[in-house]
């Protein structure tokens, strides 16, 4: 065995060091993977191609988003955390509204 040498700096002492895959690493690895398909793959699908939210920009869902999320909360200051949302309209309105299910 060789003798360690002294006043080597951080750098020189890992010089040749090659760190050898673990479990986490790996999954690690794969799961970075996943987040970059994807992200490509929703950066490639134009809303367009869904007939159903075609017309809606990235504006307006990110505001309905944000609107439901408020509307979440507020329920739950309320105490009713188990709804479902009602989806009709009225004229030219559509109107969402929460519909709080009753425990049997």
């Amino acid at each position: 065995m060789s003798k360690i040498p002294k006043n080597l700096s951080d750098k020189d002492m890992l010089k040749n060091f090659v760190e050898e895959p673990t479990l986490e690493s790996m999954f690690m690895e794969a799961g970075e993977k996943m987040e970059k398909k994807a992200a490509k793959r929703a950066a490639d699908e134009h809303p367009g191609k869904d007939i159903r939210i075609a017309y809606l920009t990235q504006d307006v869902i990110d505001k309905i988003g944000k609107l439901l999320l408020e509307l979440k909360v507020d329920l739950y200051k309320e105490g009713i955390v188990d709804y479902r949302m009602n989806v009709h309209r009225e004229g030219n309105n559509i109107i969402l509204s929460p519909v709080e299910h009753k425990n049997k």
